[in-house]
C-alpha cells in the first residue's frame, strides 16, 4: 500500500523521515536500513515482567542468543482487516489518533508516525515514571512491551526521545506475542505492524510506533 505524503507518514526502517516529495512514498526499506546509536544498556533479566507483576517470564533472554524470536511473511499474511483480522481499538490510550493507528498497524509495512509524534500525545504527562509500564497491541490488547525493565525511566525517555520512537530491548519484550522478521521488521503474532529492530552497540533496540502499542487489555 502506498501513502501520500500528505498523511505525514515517515520510514520506520531507519526512523528518520523520508524527505518530502509530490510523488506517493513507495520506497524500499532497505535503502533506509541502517544502524542507529543506542545511549543505553539494557540488563538482562530471566523475570522481567515480575517487576511489573503482569505475568511469568517466558524464560527468553538476552544471554541465550536467542532473540529476537523469528517468524515468516505467514504472520503477516491478508487477513479480515488488513494484516489482522480486528480493527485497532476505538479509545486508544494517550490520546493516539485511531485513523492513522489502523493504517500503520494494518495496512502497511514500511511507514511510521512521524518522528517525534509520541512526544506531542498524552503520553509524556501521563505514563507512570515510577513503575514499569505495559503496552498492549492496539488491534488485541495482547501484552506486548512493560518498560523499563534494568533501566531507569529516565533512560527510557532519553534513549526514545534520541531515536524519535519508544525504544525498547530484549528484556523488555513479552516474546509471546512478538516477533521479527528476517529483515527487521517487528510485528506481533497476530498480524500488527509495530515498527523495526535497529540494533546498535549496546544490542537488539526495537523501534516501535507508539499507535501501534497504545490499546488497552482485554
Amino acid at each position: 500500500m502506498k501513502f501520500n505524503t500528505s498523511t505525514v507518514l515517515f520510514m520506520a526502517g531507519a526512523c528518520a523521515p523520508v524527505i518530502a516529495s509530490a510523488r506517493p512514498l513507495a520506497l524500499s526499506r532497505s535503502a533506509f536500513l541502517t544502524p542507529g546509536r543506542g545511549v543505553s544498556t539494557a540488563a538482562t533479566s530471566a523475570s522481567r515482567f515480575a517487576s511489573s507483576g503482569t505475568r511469568p517470564s517466558s524464560g527468553l533472554s538476552a544471554a541465550s542468543g536467542s532473540l529476537p524470536v523469528k517468524c515468516g511473511e505467514e504472520v503477516m499474511s491478508q487477513k479480515k482487516h488488513g494484516t489482522s483480522d480486528v480493527p485497532v481499538q476505538s479509545d486508544l490510550l494517550w490520546g493516539c489518533d485511531r485513523e492513522l493507528a489502523d493504517r500503520i498497524c494494518n495496512f502497511n509495512r514500511h511507514y511510521a508516525e512521524h518522528a517525534g509524534y509520541w512526544a506531542t500525545t498524552k503520553y509524556l504527562s501521563e505514563v507512570d515514571r515510577a513503575n514499569p509500564t505495559d503496552y498492549y497491541d492496539s488491534n488485541t490488547g495482547k501484552l506486548l512491551f512493560t518498560a523499563p525493565v534494568g533501566r531507569s525511566m529516565d533512560n527510557y525517555i532519553e534513549e526514545s526521545n534520541s531515536h524519535g520512537w519508544p525504544s525498547f530491548r530484549d528484556e523488555e519484550v513479552n516474546w509471546d506475542y512478538v516477533r521479527c522478521l528476517p529483515n527487521g521488521e517487528c510485528v506481533s503474532v497476530d498480524g500488527t505492524h509495530l515498527g523495526h529492530n535497529l540494533p546498535d552497540s549496546s544490542g537488539n533496540r526495537y523501534c516501535i510506533n507508539l499507535v501501534c502499542v497504545a490499546g488497552k487489555p482485554v
